[in-house]
């Protein structure tokens, strides 16, 4: 487990999540059952279904509109689906000085492969869309199954993640532990040119060859 070394204690964060799917409304449950502030930011904040999302969700939760999430939370986490991310995050805002984890995977149709890669990644353009912003990508190897609880018999899973800040990815390493990962330190944001092709490995396994999705990645030593 490689961690930075400003990451020394569990601090509790208000935690604003863009999307209310699988990944994002797992997340917002299971870090506001662990005591953090969790935000969702959405177009509709009266929502009935956000509405149900947030009755079931322990602790302090609760929504706003995309416009009030950078001036509400710590750490920004954008959960939503590739096509809508440019849009979503236009409406946020100047994002200067923020974390964002990027937890997404730029996919092509049909889970046919990625629309960028080799020599940049999804995460590197989100870093360009947002100048100023703290961008580490996390949550994007693996799915929302494991993100509720990545505990097996043989030990916790496999969380990777990189980015250019060190307290943004202090920060982002913190709530990987909070969920139960064992988490790395994979480097700079351009790391994010091997976690996205990566994620395509866990999807081709879960998915097209049909091992189910209750398996995930570990890394082991000698």
């Amino acid at each position: 487990m490689f961690l930075p070394n400003m990451l020394t204690s569990e601090r509790l964060m208000k935690i604003a999540i863009l999307g209310t799917g699988n990944v994002g409304g797992t997340l917002g449950t299971c870090w506001a059952k662990k005591g953090h502030e969790v935000i969702y930011g959405v177009r509709n904040p009266h929502d009935p279904d956000l509405k149900a999302l947030i009755e079931t969700s322990s602790g302090k939760t609760s929504a706003v509109t995309l416009k009030e999430v950078a001036a509400c939370a710590d750490v920004i986490i954008l959960a939503v689906p590739w096509n809508a991310a440019q849009e979503v995050l236009q409406n946020l805002g100047d994002l200067r000085g923020k974390t964002l984890l990027d937890c997404t995977n730029p996919l092509a149709p049909n889970l046919a492969g990625l629309t960028l890669g080799q020599d940049t990644s999804g995460a590197e353009q989100i870093a360009k869309w947002l100048p100023g912003a703290n961008v580490v990508k996390i949550f994007n190897t693996t799915g929302a199954e494991n993100i509720g609880n990545p505990i097996y018999p043989e030990g916790p899973s496999l969380m990777l993640y990189c980015g250019d800040n060190a307290e943004a990815k202090a920060s982002a390493a913190q709530l990987a532990l909070d969920l139960g990962f064992d988490v790395y330190d994979l480097g700079p944001l351009t790391g994010a040119r091997l976690l996205e092709p990566w994620a395509l490995v866990w999807i081709q396994l879960a998915v097209k060859l049909k091992i189910g999705r209750n398996f995930a990645f570990r890394l082991v030593h000698r």
